[in-house]
C-alpha cells in the first residue's frame, strides 16, 4: 500500500530529471539567446511549473517566430519558443530509442552517429560496390518527394508512431499515457495559429507553395526548425525504406530526409522502380514524388548529393558549397578594408573559415582550399592567423572504409 501511495511522487520526480536532462539537450548551441537566457534566470521555477502542467494534461505550445533562411536553400523556417524546445528534447529521449531500432541503417538524418558526411560516404562505398569497383556498369537513381514536410498526414503519423510505441509498452520505463498525450499536443498544434513574423513579406517571395505552411490543407504539414519534425520526418518514412529494400529488393539504397538514392546494376529496373515508388508514396502516404527531380545516370557520369559531386575515386563539393565559401571570405575582407576588427569580427572570421575548410577537408579539396587561401583571403588575416595559415593544407589522415 506504501508503494501505490509514493508512486506518483516517484513518477514526478522522474518526469522532472528528464525535464532537467532535456533542458540542458535543448540549449546547447542555443544559451546565449534571448529565450534561453530568459528560462534559465528562473530555471527551477520555470521546470517545475513545466512539469506541473504536463502531468496535470493542460500543457500547451505558446507562440513561434517565423522566418525565412535562403542558405542553403529558401525555406520557411518556425523557431518553437525554448520552453517547447524542452519539451520536444523531452519526448525525443523517450521515443527517439524506440525507433532507432527499427530504422534501416542508411536513413541518415537526425540520427547519432549518421548524418551528411556518413551518407556521403556510404553512398560512395555503394557505388563502388554494385559496380565492383568500377568495373562493371552500375546505374545511379536519385529522388525527391515534392514538399515534404508540408505534405505529411499527421492523422497518419500520429496512427504510425502510437501503433510502434504500443508495440513495445512492455520494454519502457516511462509513462506512455503521458507521452502520447504529448505527442498529439506536438502533431496537432497549428503553428500558424500564435506565430509571429519574423521580417517582411518580400522574404517570402520566390519560396514555392509547396514549401509553405501557410498554404496547407488542414491536417497538413510540419513546421521545419523543430527536433520533433526532424524525427517524425524518419518515421513517416520509415515503413516505405523498408519497402525499397525488401519488396523492391535495392541492396543500395539510402535516404537523408526526402532525398532517395537507389544503385542498381539494372538501368531498365530501377525504371520500373521510379513507376512502383511513385505508386506506393501516393496511396501509402499520400507523398507526390518531385517530376523534375528525378536523376538517373551512370556512375561514370556522378551524382550530386548531399551537397558533394560523388565521381569515381572521388568525391568534390558541390558548387554552392564552393559559393558560399567565397562569399564568406568576401565578406570577412569587408570589414578589414571598413576598419579594425573587433576581437568578435576576428572571432567569427576564425569560426566561419574553419568550418568551410574543416568541410572540405573530408573531400578532394586540396587544390581548391590552397587557392581560395591564397588568392582571396585579406594580407592582413593570413598574418594574424599565421598558425592557422599552414595548418589547413595538411593531408587529411587516411578514414575508415564503411562497412
Amino acid at each position: 500500500m506504501l508503494e501505490l501511495e509514493l508512486f506518483p511522487f516517484a513518477n514526478s520526480n522522474k518526469i522532472i530529471l528528464d525535464l532537467f536532462q532535456a533542458y540542458f539537450d535543448a540549449r546547447k548551441n542555443k544559451r546565449n539567446t534571448i529565450n534561453a537566457l530568459a528560462f534559465e534566470k528562473h530555471l527551477e521555477t520555470n521546470l517545475f511549473a513545466l512539469s506541473d502542467e504536463i502531468m496535470n494534461r493542460n500543457y500547451k505550445p505558446r507562440g513561434c517566430i517565423c522566418f525565412i533562411i535562403n542558405k542553403p536553400v529558401k525555406r520557411e523556417i518556425f523557431a518553437a519558443d525554448f520552453r517547447d524546445r524542452v519539451v520536444h528534447h523531452f519526448i525525443y529521449q523517450y521515443i527517439s530509442p524506440i525507433f532507432e531500432k527499427t530504422f534501416i541503417n542508411d536513413s541518415y538524418s537526425c540520427r547519432i552517429g549518421k548524418g551528411t558526411h556518413y551518407g556521403i560516404r556510404r553512398t560512395d562505398h555503394f557505388i563502388r560496390a554494385c559496380s565492383r569497383n568500377y568495373t562493371k556498369d552500375c546505374y545511379i537513381l536519385k529522388l525527391d518527394i515534392k514538399g515534404y514536410f508540408m505534405s505529411i498526414y499527421k492523422p497518419l503519423l500520429y496512427d504510425k508512431i502510437h501503433e510502434e510505441v504500443i508495440r513495445y509498452r512492455n520494454k519502457i520505463d516511462f509513462d506512455l499515457d503521458l507521452v502520447l498525450y504529448l505527442l498529439k499536443v506536438t502533431i496537432f498544434t497549428d503553428p500558424r495559429t500564435q506565430c509571429r513574423i519574423k521580417g517582411s513579406k518580400n522574404d517570402w517571395k520566390g519560396l514555392p507553395l509547396t514549401k509553405c505552411l501557410f498554404h496547407v490543407q488542414p491536417d497538413y504539414g510540419l513546421p521545419i526548425g523543430n527536433l520533433t519534425s526532424q524525427l517524425f520526418g524518419n518515421v513517416y518514412l520509415n515503413e516505405f525504406d523498408h519497402f525499397v529494400k525488401r519488396d523492391l529488393k535495392i541492396k543500395y539504397y539510402g535516404r537523408y530526409v526526402d532525398d532517395l538514392i537507389l544503385i542498381h546494376p539494372d538501368k531498365a529496373y530501377l525504371q520500373y522502380c521510379i513507376s512502383e515508388i511513385r505508386y506506393y508514396l501516393k496511396k501509402e502516404l499520400q507523398l507526390i514524388l518531385h517530376p523534375d527531380k528525378i536523376y538517373l545516370q551512370h556512375y561514370s557520369k556522378g551524382v550530386r548529393y548531399l551537397g558533394t559531386v560523388i565521381k569515381p575515386h572521388r568525391i568534390y563539393v558541390a558548387s554552392r558549397s564552393k559559393g558560399n565559401f567565397y562569399t564568406a571570405i568576401t565578406k570577412h575582407n569587408k570589414v578589414v578594408r571598413d576598419h579594425k576588427p573587433t576581437i568578435e569580427e576576428m572571432a567569427a572570421f576564425q569560426s566561419s573559415m574553419n568550418s568551410y575548410l574543416g568541410l572540405m577537408k573530408h573531400y578532394k579539396t586540396y587544390k581548391l582550399r590552397k587557392k581560395y587561401i591564397h588568392n582571396n583571403v585579406s594580407t592582413w588575416w593570413l598574418n594574424r592567423f599565421y598558425p592557422f595559415k599552414y595548418e589547413i593544407f595538411k593531408p587529411k589522415q587516411k578514414s575508415v572504409r564503411c562497412k
